[in-house]
């Protein structure tokens, strides 16, 4: 058995040895590590100066209108006789019975709990249109959906007051009286403007401008939001554009060539998003009174102006003319079925 003296001796030496080859393996690795190209740098989490770090995005540019280049024109009718088109050139969707899923858009934007604004004008006779109007826009128009029916009338106690589902308000916007029907229609685009920035832009997230002498005919839902959204007139779907009843004197601002043009849309229907018909509307009252200023009243009043601004303007969504028909008209084997459309002038007088 070793002295107590002997094994203290031995263990002092093993330490030392332990000492000497750390401090010799410590040493090489320093060495090695100057050779190397690369340090290894611990990586810890978390890390605050990510979680605390501002992205910087680039500000939105001014939207700028389309330049006039020649270019085929899209016909709805393009593919087959009873097929229309789904998609025009600018990568905007054509909206029609088939192309859509109707419970897949509710489970999208129901939970957005949007409310939906309706302008209608109801001047002079027109106030008789109001109430089939209101009922049918009741049963079909955006239900499940807040609704803001704005009504301009010149004689507000003619408008009868129909009973709404929740949600659902009406209101009635008295306006002045003007001698002729042209002058009542070239100041809607001012009129809805200016709504707009004074009231509507704080109520509704989207607003639709409709006619109020048609009826709802089957569902009106949101497969029609969009930012900007035209339809497409039942009278000329079918025909070349240089037929479209465009307004063809240069001396106009709503001046279109034979060679331009999409569609020819109908003035009465159009929408968006608020905003977006904020501007749409006040584009084409400008133009309005410049052609005003120059003692000039385009072929079509509002609707000329309309098209010449969705020439330049595209609309990201269109409507198939489902959305606006002629009951005159026989419905074609394109159309599945008919949304919204013209009231009988005769059942008026009755």
């Amino acid at each position: 058995m070793l002295h107590p003296a002997m094994r203290c001796h031995r263990l002092a030496l093993g330490l030392g040895f332990c000492l000497l080859v750390g401090t010799a393996l410590y040493a090489l690795w320093l060495c090695v590590k100057s050779w190397l190209p690369f340090s290894y740098v611990p990586y810890y989490l978390p890390c605050p100066e990510i979680f605390n770090m501002k992205l910087q995005y680039k500000g939105e540019k001014p939207f700028q209108p389309v330049a006039l280049s020649p270019y085929p024109q899209p016909k709805l009718l393009e593919q087959r006789p009873t097929e229309l088109l789904t998609l025009t050139p600018w990568l905007a969707p054509i909206i029609s019975e088939g192309t859509f899923n109707p419970e897949l858009l509710q489970h999208i934007y129901q939970p957005l709990n949007l409310t939906i604004g309706l302008t209608v004008f109801a001047v002079g006779k027109y106030a008789g249109f109001v109430q089939r109007f209101l009922e049918s826009a009741e049963r079909f128009f955006m239900h499940g959906y807040r609704v803001r029916y704005y009504i301009f009338t010149d004689d507000p106690k003619a408008i009868p007051r129909v009973p709404l589902g929740p949600g659902r308000l009406l209101s009635v916007i008295p306006i002045r009286q003007h001698s002729s029907w042209e002058e009542v229609s070239m100041r809607q685009m001012e009129t809805v403007s200016q709504h707009i920035a004074a009231r509507a832009h704080r109520e509704v997230d989207y607003l639709f401008c409709l006619s109020v002498d048609m009826v709802f005919r089957n569902p009106w839902g949101p497969e029609t939001l969009g930012d900007l959204v035209a339809a497409i007139h039942p009278g000329y779907y079918a025909v070349p554009r240089h037929q479209f009843p465009y307004e063809r004197r240069h001396v106009s601002t709503a001046f279109v060539a034979d060679s331009e043009g999409d569609f020819y849309y109908g003035g009465a229907v159009f929408g968006g998003r608020v905003g977006r018909v904020y501007e749409f509307t006040r584009g084409c009252h400008m133009a309005i009174l410049a052609d005003k200023a120059n003692g000039i009243m385009a072929a079509w009043q509002e609707e000329s102006h309309l098209n010449r601004r969705f020439i330049s303007h595209k609309p990201s969504k269109v409507l198939s003319p489902e959305y606006l028909w002629d009951d005159r008209k026989p419905r074609p084997p394109s159309l599945k079925l008919i949304r919204f459309s013209t009231v009988d002038s005769n059942w008026l007088r009755s």
